[in-house]
Parts: structure tokens; sequence; C-alpha cells
């Protein structure tokens, strides 16, 4: 399968599973990127099985309401059921890095909001240990000189993600050259430094599925220990 193929095949996998819980007042929590798209793409057929969805940012909101979905801010809702989402990286833990797509800070509310974590991935997603893909870290504009220093101190190499403005109109920091081997403790000492909204670990709040897709199928993996 291509990895378009793939990211079909997981988000299937996580339409079956949120199916059976789908009520008139059910809201959802969607994700922001390609995988998350596909699982929009399939979430269209069910919207008249479920209130509406949260979206982690304007892009996701944005093709909810092309499907006639919905979309409710989280305030409004309180919690929700499901997050469902894709990850740039993901442990046994169902530790990861998200990000890529600038949209770490809303997706790390929304899934403190969830009650299941469901996330979504190609198995060219699945590591020993994270940090081989750009650790993002959203910073207030003022501070972005400061929190790369710091970054600096703590083993990273910063690099100014150039004209990229998040939709909290904030800045980002991707950190290369970053390998985490405490990707809990590494969460928060990140997000102590002055100036930091939040950083693309989610690890004190990881996912509580995984449906990883490969060329033999779909798993569906809960965390480790």
């Amino acid at each position: 399968m291509t990895q378009d193929e793939l990211k079909d095949a997981v988000a299937a996998a996580a339409i079956d599973e949120v199916r059976p819980y789908l009520y008139r007042d059910t809201v959802l929590g969607i994700g922001t990127g390609s995988t998350a798209n596909c699982f929009i793409d399939r979430l269209a057929e069910l919207r008249d099985s479920f209130k509406g969805a949260v979206a982690s940012s304007e892009a996701s909101a944005e093709r909810l309401r092309r499907h006639d979905i919905a979309v409710f801010e989280l305030n409004e809702v309180g919690s929700v059921p499901f997050y469902i989402d894709g990850a740039d990286e993901v442990n046994a833990h169902l530790h990861m890095i998200k990000g890529g797509g600038a949209a770490l800070t809303r997706e790390k509310i929304v899934a403190a909001c969830s009650e299941l974590f469901i996330c979504i991935a190609d198995a060219s997603k699945r590591v020993a240990r994270l940090g081989a893909f750009p650790l993002p870290v959203e910073v207030i504009p003022m501070a972005r000189s400061y929190v790369a220093r710091e970054l600096v101190k703590l083993g990273a190499d910063p690099v100014y993600r150039q004209g990229v403005v998040t939709d909290n109109g904030n800045q980002i920091i991707d950190c290369f050259d970053f390998m985490i081997d405490d990707p809990v403790a590494m969460e928060a000492r990140l997000n102590a430094i002055v100036g930091v909204v939040t950083n693309g670990l989610f690890a004190a709040r990881g996912a509580d599925v995984l449906f990883l897709g490969d060329t033999s199928g779909v798993e569906r993996l809960t965390p480790t220990e």
C-alpha cells in the first residue's frame, strides 16, 4: 500500500472504533494533518449520527465545515469522549512528538479534555526513541531568542521556523539533534521555560490507543508499561 492508502486504512479503523459510541449529542475532538484529514473525510459519511466536532486548528475546522459537520468551541462543550489525531513520531508507550503542522498547542488542549485519545499513523512513525523528528516548541514571539538559548543548554539545535505563525499568533522553534530518553520529564522541563507556550511532546497525556498501518494491515496497540 502507498502511504496515502495506509493513512486511509488507519482512519477507517478509527471510524470503526468510534462508530458504536456516536449519538446525537456526541461532539468529537479532531486533530490536524494529512492523516486526520483522512479521518475527517470518512467521518463525513456519519455526519447525521453525531452532533459535531471540536477542531484543533483552523484548517481542520474548515475541512469539517466543508463536509457540513458542525464545529464547536471547546469552551462550549467542556470535554470530548474521543480525540482522534495523527503523530510525527510515536513510541511503544504511545508517547508522541506532534506539531509538524504547527497546531501543537490546540492539539494538546483538546487531547487533555478527551476521555480517549486515538492516534492514527503509518508504521514509518513508530520509533524506539523520540527525537529524530525535530521537536516543535511554540513560543511567545518576544521570547524566541531567549527560549532558543535555553534549548541549546538542554542539548538541542534550535531552528526558527521561518514564516510560520500559529493559530494562536505565536512562533515555532524546531529542536534538531535532540534525542529524548525521558519524554515525560522533558515535556515538563521545556514547558517550564519562560516564554514557552507548549512543546510537541505528548507524553504526560499520551495516546490511549494507536492504530498503526503497514503493508500487512492495521494493528491496534495500547501503551506498554
